[in-house]
């Protein structure tokens, strides 16, 4: 056994435990590319936080685009998981897309620093995970499409399936932005403001 790898075996912790680290450096991955930026963020910066050198961090990651790619994907993932169990529940489609659009916020912000980065990075930044958005992103968004053509279908629409889904998904995501971005702001109860949101939405868009 050479010197560097009896060395590069002591940095690892111990059997069990890969997970937990490993989730702990996405952790800290997602505050560190929200305060400093994609650019911002160095290996380095994310091992300290983690109390890790650098080449204990690559033993789990290759680079930070890599960390990035995967913070995305388990946002997706987690989001697809919600989705699904909102859809498996009985209800109309207009119940149906009201819940779709309350998980979604409730992920916003219990997620805020992956929600950041999954929906509100420069397009320089999302670039680094493009593939994860084009794929699961648009299975999450193509199941809501779905519902809102359900609802179209039985005439409760107001205009086409396809805009006002994403009309639909606009208004969610500017709380969810506003609110995690501006806490200083002197907001309503944030229950009471989603809910205001999402009926002055669906009284705009569907039929009565």
């Amino acid at each position: 056994m050479t010197l560097s790898a009896s060395n590069a075996r002591s940095q690892r912790k111990p059997k069990g435990e890969g997970h937990a680290r490993r989730a702990e450096i996405l952790a800290a991955a997602e505050r560190i590319f929200v305060d400093h930026g994609y650019e911002g963020a160095t290996i380095r910066k994310i091992a300290d936080e983690v109390g890790l050198s650098s080449t204990a961090l690559y033993m789990h990651f290759s680079d930070k685009s890599e960390i990035l790619h995967e913070i995305c994907e388990r946002a997706f993932e987690q989001l697809l998981v919600m989705n699904r169990a909102v859809l498996e529940e009985p209800g109309t489609p207009e119940q149906r897309m009201r819940r779709l659009m309350q998980s979604y916020v409730r992920f916003g912000f219990e997620n805020p620093n992956a929600y950041r980065l999954v929906y509100m990075t420069r397009p320089l930044e999302a670039q680094q995970a493009q593939s994860v958005a084009q794929s699961l992103g648009h299975e999450l968004f193509g199941a809501f499409v779905r519902v809102v053509e359900e609802a179209a279908a039985e005439g409760r629409l107001r205009g086409d399936p396809r805009p006002t889904a994403q009309a639909l998904w606009a208004g969610a995501h500017g709380v969810v932005s506003l609110m995690i971005t501006k806490p200083y702001f002197d907001w309503v109860d944030r229950e009471h403001l989603i809910d205001t949101l999402l009926d002055a939405l669906f009284i705009g868009l569907l039929k009565p």
